[in-house]
């Protein structure tokens, strides 16, 4: 990866497009929960969205996998797709940028009022 393609998100939109042609060919329940994962794990990424990239990929191998053995996606995810999407990226509640942002202005603001 090249500086201009860091910079652009190039690099990350070719790996979106080549999860999504891996993904069009799942089977139709197995492309409803990609697209509901690929939803829910946007919340916990990083400024960039590059934290999430291998992320996905293991996701998307872990639904290739189990559709080839041919077992259902309720039996690979469950019904709480939201809480197996906190459970891959940790402990729930995990922190994006913006809550860290949060918490850091707030934590500016009490030190600039206690003095």
């Amino acid at each position: 990866m090249n500086f201009l393609e860091k910079i652009t998100g190039s690099d990350m939109t070719k790996e979106m497009k080549a999860f999504e042609s891996r993904a069009k060919k799942l089977p139709a329940d197995y492309q409803v929960a990609w697209e509901k994962i690929n939803i829910n794990l946007w919340e916990y990424s990083d400024f960039t969205g590059r934290n999430l990239m291998p992320i996905l990929d293991g996701v998307l191998s872990l639904l290739e996998e189990t559709a080839d053995d041919g077992q259902s996606i309720q039996e690979v995810l469950g019904d709480d797709i939201k809480g197996f999407c906190s459970a891959l990226v940790g402990e729930e509640g995990a922190k994006a940028y913006r809550d860290k942002w949060r918490q850091q202005l707030n934590n500016n603001i009490v030190k600039k009022l206690s003095k």
